[in-house]
């Protein structure tokens, strides 16, 4: 007959590594202050005797579930997708565990996740939304955002957006195209992914460049349509840039129900820099927001505030860059 297996407790990694439990508590909890040589013993002496803490003591404990919330509108579109799939891979560095919330664009799904994190069930949220919730945004919780600002100072990651449409006007002017177009949806509530149109318009000016605009109140309907008749009254257009890769792509899609293909008609550049597959190369020319190092600066930050650390500044923008692919002309 098999004995019962012994749980292995906390007492028993303090006796293998040879200190103390309240030493084995901080190595666990990732608190501050410890020695090198200490946390190695530590960790060693875990990893040999398979100790898995109990999570739930833990949160009893530090009133903390080590749980984070990630608020994204869908998680069908591929930007979330990578961007959540990096945030898990930084918090499980710091032995914290995601819970993504597909808000399926509904503010009310947003509203629960925020309650959560009032009743202490999640520890702090990073949030991508364009839903009408800043009235349950406080400064007061541990919440990052990305590309949008709230009536409160509450802290956001974004990328140089207003430089990423400067960029993409550029290129496409480099490449000889004389009547360029700007294509987006537009969310009621004020983001930074508008600053893209702003820095393109404002280049198109300084240029001198004919620019013809196309900006569909969202939820977007009969998009295809609009984008369509669009095309069919400014039939001149030679170079189009638009707010992300997935409306490029479906630009292109119509154009080509038009019988004109990118680059022998027309050249077009996305923004984001989306990708089929994480080793495969970007879908069309595109101006690449660096996902991985977002994802990096959005944990870094929500896990000071959850630790009330001092942070220096409210707003991290990070560097954008052009990436030539197959819907411009090679330079």
């Amino acid at each position: 007959m098999n004995e019962k297996k012994k749980s292995i407790t906390m007492k028993d990694v303090a006796a293998e590594a040879g200190v103390s439990v309240g030493t084995v508590s901080r190595v666990i909890n990732n608190e501050k202050g410890i020695k090198e040589v200490t946390l190695k013993k530590v960790q060693q002496a875990i990893e040999k005797l398979s100790y898995v803490p109990d999570e739930y003591a833990r949160g009893l404990k530090t009133n903390r579930s080590n749980i984070i919330a990630l608020l994204i509108p869908t998680i069908w579109h591929p930007f979330f997708s990578e961007f959540a799939y990096h945030v898990e891979k930084e918090l499980l560095k710091n032995q914290y565990k995601l819970l993504i919330c597909n808000a399926d664009k509904d503010s009310k799904n947003e509203i629960e996740y925020i309650k959560l994190l009032e009743k202490n069930k999640v520890d702090g949220i990073i949030g991508i939304t364009y839903s009408d919730i800043d009235k349950y945004v406080s400064s007061n919780l541990p919440f990052v955002s990305i590309d949008r600002h709230f009536s409160e100072n509450v802290y956001y990651v974004t990328s140089e957006n207003f430089h990423g449409g400067q960029l993409a006007c550029r290129e496409l002017v480099k490449r000889d195209c004389q009547n360029l177009a700007y294509i987006s949806g537009v969310n009621k509530h004020l983001n930074e992914t508008t600053e893209r149109g702003r820095g393109f318009k404002a280049e198109a000016k300084q240029k001198n460049t004919n620019l013809y605009c196309l900006e569909m109140p969202e939820p977007l309907n009969q998009a295809e349509e609009q984008i369509r008749t669009f095309f069919e009254k400014h039939p001149q257009i030679d170079g189009i840039f638009t707010v992300n890769d997935f409306m490029a792509l479906r630009v292109i899609k119509v154009l080509g129900e038009m019988g004109k293909t990118p680059v022998e008609d027309y050249q077009i550049i996305g923004f984001d820099g989306l990708r089929p597959a994480f080793d495969q190369p970007y879908l069309l020319s595109t101006i690449v927001q660096q996902i991985a190092q977002m994802a990096q600066a959005a944990v870094e930050l929500l896990l000071k505030l959850i630790r009330e650390e001092k942070i220096d500044q409210n707003v991290i923008s990070l560097p954008v860059h052009f990436f030539e692919g197959n819907t411009t002309k090679k330079l």
